[in-house]
């Protein structure tokens, strides 16, 4: 198959780039012939024939003009499928990794200040990622698509009334034997961490909308009652209080398998998250998870056995409940998982979207 990728802002880092890469891979390995449209690049693969698209916009309209700029370059040439993973006006098919932009703008005023409610969502930024979208949803513009969370499935069925059987649910994936050999003791010497603290992990950047701020309430109430209990934050962002001094601020850190390794629980409490990453790399370090409703990636978790979904991420008397019920079981690590983790299925599956809709082209054309 003659394949064009649709990545806006493509580097060589990051959750979804390390899916675009093993699905180049796979794609290459299978004989296919893989084309690469960004606007930006580092370290693209030397198997693709990569495609600039230049934008010169004002950063409102910067995904609207990609879009367009990408359908202008795209719909002459012949192609066996075009694959999208950016709100786009011109695929066959697209992976909604990002959501539903209205959804999070509805969870950003649910949590925010009564003051800056009524501002959220305002400006040409909003306005138009929320119109390139519905475009990117219209069925007759893409043919199927592809979602990480059965919470996504739903918000597009609800939202624009997509036909639900041209979706499909594909689940992230993961390096599973990367994320089971950190380094638990080098890494708690490292942070001054002892062999008997009980460790709180939390992995991310933009905290606000990942919730690290719930997480600092429990610190707080836990910083004279039970100082053992550490939480360590990987990742930047901006905080608006002072940290407790149960609290460590890593920065980011590349190596984040070796956190993992430190760590004895994930904590993970998002306002909008399609499905993060951080929970099925934490259940391929063995480490069970305490999660949000509004993360897509709760669907990985069994109630008690690898972890806790949370109905209302601030309300911290469920989260330190939950905390604690870890707490008591220090050897029910590592923890099972019933869906596959690993990265090798999530691009499997993938490929077999891609190929059931190259058939259904051919079969149009013939």
């Amino acid at each position: 198959m003659k394949l064009a990728l649709i990545r806006r802002q493509y580097a060589a880092t990051g959750g979804a780039e390390l899916y675009l890469q093993r699905l180049i891979t796979g794609l290459v390995e299978a004989g296919h012939d893989v084309h690469l449209y960004a606007q930006e690049w580092q370290g693209a693969p030397a198997a693709v024939t990569l495609h600039p698209v230049a934008v010169r916009a004002p950063r409102a309209l910067r995904p609207v003009r990609f879009a367009e700029l990408v359908a202008q370059r795209i719909a002459p040439l012949d192609y066996d499928v075009v694959f999208s993973l950016e709100r786009t006006v011109y695929q066959d098919v697209y992976r909604a990794g990002d959501g539903v932009h209205k959804r999070w703008l509805d969870q950003r005023r649910r949590y925010a200040t009564w003051w800056r409610r009524p501002f959220i969502g305002m400006g040409a930024f909003h306005s138009s990622m929320m119109a390139l979208e519905k475009r990117t949803f219209d069925p007759a513009v893409t043919r199927r698509i592809i979602v990480n969370s059965d919470m996504v499935r739903q918000e597009i069925l609800s939202e624009f009334g997509f036909p639900a059987d041209r979706i499909h649910l594909v689940r992230n994936g993961v390096e599973t034997a990367r994320f089971q050999k950190g380094d638990r003791t080098a890494t708690r010497q490292r942070f001054g961490l002892a062999e008997s603290d009980f460790v709180l992990l939390f992995v991310g950047s933009g905290w606000e909308r990942k919730g690290l701020h719930f997480l600092l309430r429990l610190m707080q109430r836990l910083e004279k009652t039970d100082p053992q209990v550490k939480l360590l934050v990987i990742g930047k962002g901006h905080l608006r209080s002072v940290t407790p001094a149960n609290v460590i601020l890593a920065g980011p850190m590349p190596q984040v398998e070796n956190a993992y390794a430190a760590a004895d629980l994930l904590t993970f409490l998002p306002i909008y998250e399609p499905s993060s990453n951080v929970v099925p790399e934490a259940l391929a370090a063995g480490l069970p998870v305490i999660t949000s409703i509004f993360n897509g990636a709760a669907e990985w978790l069994t109630e008690g056995v690898n972890g806790h979904v949370l109905p209302a991420p601030e309300d911290t008397d469920a989260l330190e409940t939950a905390v604690r019920h870890w707490m008591a079981r220090p050897h029910a690590r590592p923890v099972p998982c019933a869906h596959p983790l690993d990265l090798e299925t999530n691009v499997r599956e993938t490929l077999r979207v891609l190929e059931i809709l190259a058939a259904e082209k051919t079969a149009t054309r013939a």
